[in-house]
Parts: C-alpha cells; sequence; structure tokens
C-alpha cells in the first residue's frame, strides 16, 4: 500500500477545504478542517503565466474571487492580489503543504501547464507519501506519471475507471489485470452522466486489484451511509461536519486533531 493510504480507513476528505463557512480552497477553510480532525485535504491546482502554482479550482478568478481574468493568462504578482470571497489570498500548494506537515493531500491536476510545478513544488517540499494526483484528464495524468515516477500516488484516469467499470460487470476473474492500472486508488461520482459507476460489483473488483475506492462529492447522511455499506475507502464532502457524524456514528472516526495533522500557521 503507498504510504498516502495508510491511515485507518474509511478515509474522509475534506473536498475544496471543506464547507464549514469559509470560502472554498482558501487557508481558512483548509486550517477549519484541520482543527475539525480531518488528516485529507483536498484542492485543485493551476499554474500562473510565470509558472506559479497556486490552489485553485476554476481556471478563471471570476466566480469566487473579487477579480477577473484567467489564470494561466496572469502572474503570480496579479493573482495574488484576488481575494476569495473578498477576504482570503489564493495559496500556493506548496505553503499548505508547509501549513499542515501532517496532512495528506488529494490534488487535481486541472491543467497541462501546471504538471511540471506540481511535479516540483511536491519534489522541494519532499511530500511524496503525503500527495495523491488525481484528474480528469488521462494525458495530464500521464505527464505527472512520467515526471515524478512510482513514487508519487494517483488516482485511475477517465479510461481506467472505464476499463475497472467494464471489468466489474463483466465477472470476477480479475488475475493478471492490476498492470493495466498505474494508480493506487479510484476516484468517482456514484454516477456519471445518469449512469451508475459505484456498486458492489465495482468495489470488490477495485479491491480484487488491489485499488481503493473513493467516491465524490457526497454531502447526504444517507446516501454516505449507503457508501460505507457497500465498502468504499473513503469519501469526499464539502459538509465536512455531516461525514464526520456519519464516521464517528459507525465508530471511525479517527480525530488527526493536533496529533497529526498540525496547522504552522497561515504563510
Amino acid at each position: 500500500m503507498h504510504p498516502f493510504l495508510d491511515q485507518p480507513g474509511p478515509l474522509a476528505f475534506a473536498h475544496r477545504g471543506g464547507d464549514l463557512g469559509h470560502p472554498e480552497n482558501s487557508f481558512a477553510a483548509f486550517a477549519a478542517a484541520v482543527a475539525l480532525g480531518y488528516r485529507y485535504l483536498e484542492t485543485d491546482v493551476h499554474a500562473t503565466r510565470d509558472g506559479v502554482l497556486v490552489a485553485f479550482h476554476d481556471s478563471r478568478l471570476d466566480r469566487v474571487t473579487d477579480r477577473t481574468g484567467a489564470v494561466a493568462d496572469l502572474t503570480w504578482e496579479t493573482v495574488g492580489r484576488a481575494r476569495i470571497g473578498g477576504t482570503e489570498p489564493v495559496p500556493l500548494l506548496e505553503d499548505l503543504l508547509d501549513a499542515f506537515p501532517g496532512a495528506r493531500f488529494n490534488v487535481d491536476v486541472k491543467a497541462a501547464p501546471a504538471v511540471g510545478p506540481l511535479v516540483e513544488a511536491i519534489r522541494r517540499t519532499n511530500a511524496w507519501d503525503r500527495v495523491c494526483v488525481g484528474g480528469f484528464s488521462d494525458s495530464r495524468l500521464a505527464a505527472v506519471r512520467a515526471g515524478a515516477g512510482s513514487r508519487l500516488a494517483t488516482s485511475l484516469g477517465p479510461r481506467e475507471v472505464a476499463r475497472l467499470r467494464l471489468l466489474s460487470l463483466a465477472g470476477p476473474v480479475l488475475s493478471g489485470r492490476r498492470a493495466a492500472f498505474a494508480g493506487v486508488c479510484a476516484q468517482v461520482p456514484e454516477r456519471h452522466r445518469g449512469v451508475r459507476v459505484v456498486d458492489r460489483a465495482f468495489v470488490r473488483a477495485a479491491h480484487r486489484l488491489g485499488l481503493q475506492v473513493h467516491v465524490w462529492t457526497v454531502d447526504d447522511p444517507a446516501r454516505i451511509r449507503a457508501l460505507l455499506d457497500l465498502g468504499v475507502d473513503g469519501i469526499m464532502a464539502d459538509r465536512i461536519d455531516v461525514l464526520r457524524d456519519v464516521l464517528a456514528e459507525r465508530g471511525c472516526w479517527s480525530d488527526g486533531g493536533t496529533n497529526s495533522v498540525t496547522a504552522m500557521g497561515a504563510p
């Protein structure tokens, strides 16, 4: 098992830092998740025009900040003046890795120009065991894997997920198929375009291949319970208080708190 996955499960991921009243992907949101006891934080990355890697979901600043423009077209000097929700600065991924040395980060690489800076940020911070990279692009994931090597955990790309789904429908004969999957986990929605992805067969097929299954983004307690009953290994949520409470009622919430996830302060 890759060290990224070696915590007791099911793993609870704070999606974009979670929604506890702080703007998404802000330092305040991540700090609040850590204070709640979260060990796993999910975020996204883009690169600015001058190659600075920011933890930010959208390709443009417009939706969540007080400024406009495509991140890839702007310098870090400009992006650094933007405020998420009008109050919070856009964080650098490297600063988040430094600020929360006990946390693991699930990183969605949103654009090709972010691949090189992402690999370099992980290398500079020596965060190989603390980062898992995912994304909605097979080519971007292939580039990350080529640049980082097997030391870095990655989730399955879209084609690998489709292949796993087909195998799960075909039956239990999976011997010799593990080599077809470069990742360590399948990170998927319950449904995609109205078609169910996650069911008992999918989870069993993944487990037979040594892959974990993480499902995003689930905030309804009934759906969280149903997924846990299927045997999924992790859930990403915005309502991280709800996810924590469901795991606690089942006796499987492990509070990272001040013991294993320490905030070093704002960068």
